[in-house]
């Protein structure tokens, strides 16, 4: 992105689009789950740097595996709040469940990776002692 994209204040569903690497059908998608509110010149979505700045909050959440409820209500308090503390409160709390969850995943992973390392290992050595085929 350049200085001027970082200044103008109109994006056409294609820039974001492309600036963001995802599909305008992803785009719409936000918006008609009232994530993000382009305005309409005729037929045409235009995008403010508001949505844009959405569009990147939206992108992140899901990258961090939060659910489109959770996103939406993260956005919902950013408008409802000027101080922003129902917000970060409500980060927080987001935050700390999913860490809670990824944890409890994490401790999943290493169970099972050891266990398929045990049965590869008797595995092998089970095929070392078999006869020689052919």
């Amino acid at each position: 992105m350049t200085d001027t994209d970082e200044k103008r204040d109109l994006f056409a569903i294609a820039d974001l689009a492309k600036e963001f690497d995802i599909s305008t059908r992803a785009i719409r998608f936000y918006e008609t789950k009232g994530l993000l509110k382009p305005e309409r010149v005729g037929s045409t979505r235009v995008f403010r740097r508001r949505d844009r700045a959405r569009l990147i909050l939206i992108l992140r959440g899901k990258r961090l595996g939060f659910s489109l409820r959770d996103i939406s209500e993260y956005l919902s308090l950013y408008d409802a709040d000027s101080t922003r503390t129902a917000q970060v409160r409500m980060l927080v709390d987001k935050v700390d469940e999913r860490l809670t969850q990824l944890e409890a995943q994490m401790t999943d992973l290493r169970t099972t990776i050891a266990e398929l390392t045990e049965i590869r290992g008797l595995a092998r050595e089970r095929l070392s002692q078999a006869p020689k085929e052919g």
